[in-house]
């Protein structure tokens, strides 16, 4: 501890307390005005719906305010360090400390234990909370505010291991009821087994998938059987998938625990149902995202440490402006990634290059 002391100085407590103060005020004001916001818009759904206000409360904003906060973190810790820093320099704060000894790299020093701080969080977030608060505001969205929008998927083919593929001409999701199923076996390039269904739906209490009014062939050679039940009877069977697969609803990966969502990446492998490049962008999302804290924290402190004419409006004007570009740039990244065929870890790392070099260029002409 007294080491600690030693390296961290009054003013670094000072810098440190004025960053993290700074960032939690303004993150709280702003998850309020959006909570404000969110409440004014779908009111209506949540009282057609005859929804209490602890539910709207435990199934709705439990999920939705960490997503809030995770999604506000960088454009708020932006505003913050150069809202602080930029009224540091105003009223000559800085100027003393560079004059009295003290290099620019070692005035950083406490930013970035605050942006550590921050960095730790988000990660511990995205790898622990968000998860699970997201399946929360996800599923009650998907139920009560997107209820009229399309719920299934059509025309599905997928393989769900080297030799069995499958193939539905619907799935439904909220009813996890799927029509016209075909399953297809081979040996080989030689198809051995051939079922159809008319019907399947997945009993979540069982976890298998049951059959309505199916038919199985069986292939051997030129020999072939046939056996079907009766009209109407059903058939409980175990298949490698879940009705998550077949999900209309384009939130679905960020309900994915880590396990899940690595599971999932090992079967996508196999399966090719086109959402590899969505699966790898949610994982390099979940780890590099959280770096935006040091990048930002340094084009912040490089920005708005110069005293300047007009107070701190001028850099908070910038440091907005550049905060949004930020986050458009991750947002076009993210489709070039989905739909431009670009490698999802380049994509979840352009934005933070990009703005590193240019938080490097800042840092270069910063006072010393």
């Amino acid at each position: 501890m007294n080491i600690f002391n030693n390296r961290i100085k009054i003013i670094d407590w000072y810098i440190i307390s004025k960053y993290l103060g700074t960032f939690l005020y303004t993150l709280t004001l702003f998850i309020v005005i959006i909570i404000i916001f969110d409440l004014s818009e779908k009111l209506d759904d949540f009282l057609s719906a005859n929804l209490t206000f602890w539910q709207v409360l435990t199934l709705y904003y439990a999920g939705s305010i960490p997503f809030y906060v995770n999604m506000l973190s960088p454009l708020i810790n932006f505003i913050a360090v150069i809202f602080f820093t930029a009224k540091m320099a105003d009223q000559t704060e800085i100027v003393p400390i560079l004059s009295g000894g003290v290099s620019f790299n070692r005035f950083l020093q406490p930013y970035f234990i605050s942006a550590f701080i921050i960095f730790a969080f988000n990660l511990a977030s995205n790898l622990y909370i968000l998860p699970y608060t997201n399946r929360l505001k996800n599923s009650f969205e998907n139920t009560y505010v997107k209820k009229n929008d399309p719920s299934s998927k059509n025309n599905i083919h997928m393989r769900l291991d080297e030799n069995t593929f499958i193939y539905m001409d619907n799935f439904d999701n909220k009813t996890k009821i799927g029509s016209k199923f075909n399953l297809d076996k081979f040996k080989g390039d030689v198809l051995v087994k051939k079922l159809i269904a008319e019907q399947i739906t997945y009993d979540s209490l069982k976890r298998k998938w049951t059959l309505r009014n199916y038919s199985t062939r069986y292939i051997n050679g030129l020999k072939e059987s046939l056996k079907s039940g009766a009209y109407g009877t059903t058939k409980d069977t175990v298949l490698d998938m879940r009705p998550d697969d077949f999900s209309a609803y384009d939130n679905i990966f960020e309900n994915l625990s880590n396990k899940e969502l690595a599971d999932k990446i090992k079967k996508e492998k196999i399966r090719g149902t086109g959402v590899w490049n969505d699966l790898l962008f949610e994982r390099y999302k979940r780890w590099l995202s959280p770096l935006s804290a040091f990048v930002l924290t340094l084009i912040g402190v490089a920005l708005s440490s110069r005293k300047v004419r007009g107070g701190v409006g001028l850099p908070l004007g910038i440091g907005i402006l550049l905060s949004f570009g930020y986050i458009v740039l991750g947002q076009f990244a993210k489709m070039f990634s989905l739909k431009g065929g670009i490698s999802p870890l380049l994509s979840v790392l352009a934005p933070t290059i990009i703005f590193g070099l240019l938080g490097y260029y800042l840092l270069r002409k910063a006072p010393k």
